[in-house]
């Protein structure tokens, strides 16, 4: 009677055990794709500028989750539709939006269009250089890294990038759950 109580008491553990060893679930539960921070850490050597050639960091945007993407100068209809989700996306948190910050790479030299400066305000649009951002973000294959969208934590790492033309509604939930679990930022 007693080896009964004892099996009872201790098959919730057995069984977590042989679901975490020997089933393994391999169904993940983010919709954009995990990061290695140590191998894609932000790059000291990144000089990143505003518009008018003031230095600004991406270390400058610590204590905030930042949402970034790359773009040239010349703004397609790619680029408007990835600033849009990205405003979009922001507004989306609600109360939670102002832990967000949004980052436009723009990686050439040549002038921006003022109506898109307008239309976007709220977004840091910085300047880099394009080798250097392209070596710094992971693009998946076939892409480049000008077709995601990018998250930093609010330490300052690169963890996540979500997947060419994304549906907002999974992207969304991502970013609420990264803010919901995250209590700095």
């Amino acid at each position: 009677m007693l080896w009964l109580v004892l099996l009872v008491c201790a098959s919730p553990l057995i069984a977590s055990y042989f679901t975490y060893y020997v089933i393994k679930p391999e169904q993940r539960n983010n919709y954009g794709t995990l990061v290695d921070q140590r191998a894609h850490p932000v790059p000291a050597s990144l000089a990143t500028a505003t518009l008018d050639g003031r230095p600004q960091p991406l270390a400058g945007f610590k204590g905030k989750w930042v949402m970034l993407m790359v773009a040239p100068a010349a703004c397609g209809d790619a680029c408007r539709k990835q600033l849009f989700a990205m405003r979009q996306l922001r507004l989306m948190q609600g109360k939670e939006m102002d832990r967000i910050e949004r980052v436009w790479l723009i990686t050439d030299r040549e002038p921006l269009d003022t109506i898109v400066i307008r239309e976007y305000d709220g977004t840091h649009m910085l300047r880099a250089d394009s080798a250097a951002v392209r070596q710094w973000l992971p693009a998946a294959p076939g892409t480049t890294a000008g077709d995601h969208i990018y998250m930093i934590d609010p330490l300052g790492h690169l963890m996540m990038r979500f997947p060419k033309d994304p549906e907002p509604r999974k992207v969304y939930k991502d970013i609420y759950k990264l803010l919901k679990a995250s209590s700095i930022g």
